[in-house]
């Protein structure tokens, strides 16, 4: 989910995750996850919600916008830094994927099986 501020209502945030906000904390159908200070007022705080829930959030800071990722169940990357990677190109020549560093880069993985 894109996001121009950090907060929102407990009403769209449900709506857009799936999530709500309970007395017993943030809740998606029988799970319930306590969430202290994450929800005041109606208003859920992105960046609170998002460590409780295990939900990435990335920061673009030249276009001022969040990119809120999906519940992980505790494998959410706690950055959007890649570990240096090294592989051939078309020509067969290295590529080092640190080459790209200060640049978005879309990785797209394949396999046959």
């Amino acid at each position: 989910m894109l996001l121009t501020e950090l907060t929102m209502s407990d009403a769209d945030f449900e709506k857009a995750t799936g999530w709500a906000a309970k007395p017993e904390g943030m809740c998606k159908g029988e799970v319930c996850v306590p969430a202290p200070g994450a929800v005041t007022d109606g208003s859920v705080d992105i960046e609170a919600v998002s460590a409780r829930l295990g939900m990435a959030l990335v920061h673009d800071t030249d276009h001022t916008v969040w990119a809120l990722g999906p519940e992980s169940g505790g494998h959410a990357l706690t950055t959007a830094v890649a570990p240096e990677l090294e592989l051939p190109d078309a020509d067969g020549n290295p590529f080092k994927l640190s080459a790209m560093q200060g640049r978005k880069v879309l990785l797209v993985a394949w396999a046959s099986w």
